[in-house]
């Protein structure tokens, strides 16, 4: 009699902490579904870091290494079996069907559990009796007979023998993930293949790789989970619904848009990284090189690039044809060629040069930035592995009063990237709106200063301390610089960033605010007293010819008391009451409620805008 396979004998396939062949075919071919699992403590929630951008980069998500998405099967399957009084490879295999989806898996069950058990191939009945008396039987893929404890059937009762169910589960593993949906070898029959079949007739290697297939249906079958694109990663990426940016962080130090695995863009959005990273590999750009650099031969049409200083152009072989480079015209018969006439060509070529030109203005930096990021990403793994130790031990800090260094190169490494994709931005921003790109340019000046101070500190100003001994109070002052730079250049990023989500939408087409003059940035009353003072000492400066007020000075006699300290708006530094710029970014005491610009106390328009300073 045929033995019918249906005991859950392998139930150790869910526990397989094998790491052989889980990727073979990675990618994400999401389904709709239900992201039922319970979070719980599973996976490794990112624990948020003290730097604001790696903390919008890491509490979106949570990362889980092979050990986590193994640990999720085994319980979502346990508890369809639990609920449901199955056997684990029954579950396994309604899970499969219902593309992990456990709401769905209960509701059609419930809905009509023999129309579910049909759907997915578990039958309850046999559709094959065996015969009750011994005797051999027919295989009927190798057509001979064998006794019948000599044959084994899945759930329909198709008996074929151990050689044919051998290279068939063989056959099908080499195949790929399809092993997953494997059915009866019987071609109208839909009696599914499961996991106790695979364990009775494949080797270790093949068990495996089955289980490889089945952990990896797991993650691309749920439309919230996605593989971490980092090279050599075997991560995913649990995405939290709702978070506001798609840039998420790896354990593997890779991050990512989620929602269009390329490397993180925050923050221009996924359309005009796709753009730009087609721009950056398409022919199209040759053809404008060749157009903007290069002139047809007017006899047979080839591009030919000037090299030399003169006019006189020889076509290269079988051409020979010779022409002035300006005018195009033949050589033996050119006079002179200074008189302007329109050339439509001409025109056409001289744009195609401008474009060029802005093009290679914005790639170079966005490339120079991605050096740059990348770089840093390697300093950052050295000071990790060695300068980190080497501090501690020349300096006698504890670990927690040198992590302001790692905390540095964390911010060097994000703003890297984000500087280097506002180029992509400002690439694409109309020229139309002046306004706007002077915003931006502005904005994106502010932080690209910032940056490059808070980098060339990380980079040279450590040196010292990792030779020497210094004083106590030396490295404390390092450290208090690095620490502040670190703030401000955050602060910076975070007006940049924040004014190219929303789309410059502080600046109309028109060139003046979108917001109601009334409306102020800052309404604490504080500075609402501040500026009115502000305002007062500039109108003095301008009636009697007050000196230059950009050097900090103690002397208060304008305004016949002392003025209160100020915290400056986009570093938060607090400067003296006298200080009529900031001590630490060297920003200006008043912002424009049009424009963003942050201007001297000495004036009262707006440097950039001309808007009035409002009482």
């Amino acid at each position: 009699m045929a033995d019918s396979v249906v005991n859950d004998s392998h139930d150790d396939f869910y526990n397989d902490n094998t790491d052989d062949d889980l990727h073979p075919h990675r990618g994400n071919n999401s389904r709709e579904d239900d992201h039922d699992h319970d979070d719980g403590d599973d996976g490794i929630a990112l624990e948020e870091d003290e730097t604001d951008d790696f903390r919008m980069i890491r509490k979106n998500c949570t990362v889980l290494t092979e050990a986590d998405i193994r640990q999720r099967v085994t319980d979502t399957v346990a508890e369809v079996s639990s609920v449901l009084s199955l056997s684990k490879t029954e579950a396994g295999i309604l899970l499969l069907h219902f593309h992990w989806s456990v709401s769905n898996v209960f509701d059609a069950w419930f809905a009509d559990e023999k129309l579910a058990r049909e759907k997915a191939g578990l039958f309850v009945k046999t559709l094959v009796e065996s015969p009750d008396h011994g005797g051999n039987m027919l295989c009927e893929i190798c057509f001979e007979y064998y006794p019948c404890d000599g044959l084994k059937s899945t759930r329909c009762g198709h008996p074929y023998c151990n050689d044919c169910w051998s290279s068939y589960i063989k056959t099908a593993i080499l195949d790929g993930p399809q092993i997953l949906l494997l059915k009866c070898p019987n071609p109208p029959c839909r009696a599914a293949v499961g996991e106790d079949m695979v364990g009775l007739f494949a080797s270790e290697k093949e068990k495996k790789k089955y289980s490889g297939y089945f952990v990896m249906s797991y993650v691309e079958s749920n439309k919230m989970i996605k593989w971490c694109p980092g090279p050599g990663c075997e991560n995913a990426v649990d995405f939290v619904a709702g978070s506001e940016s798609f840039d998420v962080s790896c354990l593997c130090s890779h991050s990512f848009c989620w929602n269009c695995t390329q490397e993180a863009h925050r923050p221009v959005d996924c359309e005009t990284v796709s753009k730009w990273m087609l721009k950056n590999s398409s022919e199209s750009e040759n053809m404008n090189y060749i157009l903007a650099f290069t002139k047809p031969c007017p006899k047979c049409k080839r591009p030919i690039e000037k090299n030399m200083g003169c006019s006189h152009m020889t076509c290269r072989a079988p051409c020979y044809f010779e022409f002035c480079w300006l005018c195009l015209k033949e050589w033996k018969r050119h006079n002179l060629c200074n008189r302007f006439r329109e050339n439509p060509e001409e025109e056409k070529r001289e744009k195609a040069k401008k474009y060029m030109m802005k093009y290679a203005h914005h790639f170079e930096r966005w490339a120079t930035n991605k050096k740059s990021m990348m770089k840093a990403a390697d300093d950052l793994q050295n000071v990790q592995s060695k300068q980190i130790e080497i501090v501690r031990h020349v300096q006698e800090q504890s670990a927690a009063e040198i992590s302001f260094i790692t905390k540095a190169w964390q911010q060097i490494i994000e703003c890297r990237r984000v500087l280097a994709w506002t180029y992509a931005y400002g690439f694409y921003l109309p020229d139309e709106c002046q306004a706007k790109r002077n915003l931006f340019e502005y904005l994106q000046g502010q932080a690209e200063s910032g940056l490059e101070r808070l980098h060339d500190c990380a980079e040279k100003e450590l040196l010292p301390f990792l030779k020497l001994k210094r004083s106590t109070m030396e490295f404390i002052e390092f450290r208090e610089k690095l620490t502040l730079l670190t703030s401000v250049t955050r602060n910076y990023f975070d007006n940049l960033v924040t004014a190219l989500q929303n789309g410059l939408s502080d600046v109309n087409s028109g060139g003046s605010s979108s917001v109601p003059k009334k409306r102020k940035l800052i309404d604490s009353s504080s500075v609402r007293k501040r500026r009115k003072l502000i305002r007062t000492e500039a109108i003095a400066a301008a009636v009697i010819g007050a000196p230059d007020f950009k050097t900090n000075t103690n002397d208060n006699s304008a305004t016949g008391a002392a003025m209160e300290p100020w915290a400056c708006t986009y570093c938060s530094f607090e400067n003296e009451g006298s200080s009529t710029f900031c001590t630490m970014c060297e920003r200006g005491s008043w912002t424009c409620d049009v424009c963003t610009f942050t201007n001297s106390r000495t004036s009262i328009t707006c440097a950039m805008c001309s808007e009035a300073l409002e009482p």
